[in-house]
């Protein structure tokens, strides 16, 4: 059975959509099926998956609001190794569509569903901003990760957020936990940043990742191109980080790391795109 994470923070600019797309294919590449699903309207980690979210058939938008299965929605991320449930504005009006619509909040639970034997993990991109597309991410997911900035204002948008993920536990999914802390954009010769770093594992102990996601110039410019870091540019900074935390995850989860030997193959592809 898949294990379904949210990856989410009300906060903007915090490496959301990063973070699932790299993570996905981090996760890929030891031979792990994995789902991304896009739920945000801006349709970036689509987009940052090599697929044109202008030339969609369909979208996430159709399983939301008109119930068409996952299974003939996905399509595989080019030279990837996963599957993308991809999202563009048409899942603006989803917001609005179901607003009158009973149990509303558990569209994306019973959509997933039929598929959860299918993949081992299920990463969904979160829109930043508590709405009804985020509380389905939450209702359907098993666990929580939260990409944050070692940062005073994220302090406080985190106690937000823990108390959003608290109601949605106890009113509609009992199951949900934070699985993960995850400090991105991370600078350690900051003061600051080692202050927030010593705040965070006071109140989440082993939740907090032991990896971080340094500032890098490759993870930045990898979207542009459609690929995740490991297939623009493998041996950078950003590219490793996000290996040592598919390793964490996998390692928390008490399984071992194995990383495909098509990878350099799939590598190769990734590199004609870039």
């Amino acid at each position: 059975m898949a294990k379904v994470y949210a990856i989410t923070n009300q906060k903007g600019g915090v490496g959301k959509t990063t973070t699932t797309v790299n993570l996905a294919a981090s996760l890929a590449a030891t031979k792990r099926k994995i789902l991304l699903i896009d739920l945000d309207p801006q349709g970036n980690a689509t987009m940052g998956c090599g697929i044109n979210k202008a030339e969609l058939a369909h979208s996430v938008y159709d399983v939301l609001v008109a119930g068409r299965s996952i299974a003939d929605t996905v399509v595989a991320a080019p030279d990837c190794g996963f599957m993308v449930l991809p999202a563009n504005q048409d899942l603006t009006a989803a917001e609005v569509e179901l607003l009158n619509e009973i149990g509303r909040e558990f569209r994306l639970r019973e959509a997933l569903a039929p598929i959860l034997g299918d993949y081992d993990y299920i990463l969904i991109d979160c829109p930043p901003s508590l709405n009804m597309l985020t509380i389905n991410a939450l209702a359907g997911a098993t666990g929580v990760i939260i990409p944050m900035q070692c940062e005073y204002y994220a302090l406080e948008g985190l106690s937000a957020l823990i108390t959003t993920i608290n109601r949605v536990k106890q009113l509609i999914n009992p199951k949900l936990e934070i699985e993960g802390i995850l400090r991105t954009m991370f600078d350690g010769r900051n003061s600051l940043t080692n202050q927030v770093t010593d705040e965070l594992r006071r109140h989440f102990g082993e939740k907090l990742y032991s990896t971080v996601i340094p500032r890098n110039v490759r993870l930045a410019e990898a979207p542009s191109h459609g690929l995740p870091i490991l297939f623009y540019d493998k041996q950078s900074k950003g590219s490793l980080a996000y290996l040592a935390l598919a390793g964490e995850m996998l390692r928390r989860a008490g399984k071992t790391t194995e990383v495909s030997s098509d990878l350099s193959a799939n590598e190769q592809l990734g590199h004609s795109h870039g």
